[in-house]
């Protein structure tokens, strides 16, 4: 079975940043005048680095991922990643939504399997399928194969959402705020596995959240973005917990608070939104 990030990386060497977010602005015309979301973003990213960006609503986040998955072209500035700069979207960069995104009509299985078939089209059908069973399988979903999404909960959507992101292997995955939807006790469970799978695989992770615990929890560095209009990145924090990790050892960590209390300070005093 193929394995996650299995692509080369060329002559790129061990110091140069895998992802690279090289003064990023994104400025929208109006009838008012130009409207500047995002200014001067810089941004470098290592290969299997877990990223999360916080910040208030309205500060280009959504922006910023939609710019790195394609979707969106920046105004000015680049983003590049080995197989070069990033123009459109493309199979190196998949993206799951808060809103999951399926197709109702199919059941889970035919949701992956037609992610696969997209990018792996030349395989045959079978391997097609096995591989979108092996990728259900592993976010728990070995007894949904057949079912069709209204038979599902939030969280057994989102897992599908994942597995159909992870079935084609990307070089980046791409996380819009995924667990926001869900109750607390799902939205753990969901962290966990998605911790369990990165921890495998070890592929690049750039995720959205409002949830600073979250971000402690899963992240590497945590880019702290600046209110708009004309965000940019205040300050990245640097997360100190070792890997793999136990949600009560962090808890329990003095670090935890101490850090936890930096980021609030960040997002509710130093930019808090003016009432």
């Amino acid at each position: 079975m193929q394995t996650l990030n299995p692509h080369p990386t060329g002559n790129r060497t061990a110091t140069e940043p895998f992802l690279l977010v090289d003064q990023v602005s994104k400025v929208y015309p109006t009838p008012q005048g130009d409207y500047p979301v995002l200014k001067d973003i810089n941004l470098q990213v290592q290969e299997g680095e877990f990223i999360t960006v916080i910040g208030h609503s309205g500060c280009g986040k959504s922006t910023l991922l939609n710019i790195i998955a394609g979707f969106t072209t920046a105004t000015t500035g680049e983003v590049r990643l080995p197989t070069g700069r990033v123009t459109r979207p493309g199979p190196d960069r998949m993206v799951v939504f808060q809103n999951y995104a399926l197709l109702p009509w199919k059941t889970a299985l035919e949701n992956v399997r037609l992610g696969v078939k997209s990018v792996l089209g030349h395989k045959p059908r079978a391997e097609q399928t096995a591989i979108a069973k092996h990728y259900l399988s592993l976010v728990g979903l070995e007894e949904a194969f057949h079912k069709k999404p209204g038979q599902l909960s939030g969280g057994m959507k989102q897992r599908v959402a994942i597995a159909r992101a992870l079935a084609i292997c990307p070089q980046v995955l791409i996380l819009d705020e995924p667990f926001g939807a869900l109750d607390p006790m799902t939205r753990e469970e969901l962290q966990d596995e998605l911790l369990n799978i990165w921890n495998q695989n070890k592929v690049t992770v750039l995720m959205i959240t409002h949830d600073i615990d979250e971000a402690l929890y899963l992240s590497d560095r945590i880019v702290m973005m600046t209110n708009g209009p004309a965000a940019t990145i205040g300050e990245v924090l640097d997360v100190p917990f070792a890997r793999p990790r136990s949600r009560q050892q962090i808890v329990e960590s003095p670090n935890f608070y101490e850090l936890r209390n930096y980021a609030m300070d960040f997002l509710y005093a130093r930019y808090a939104h003016a009432e």
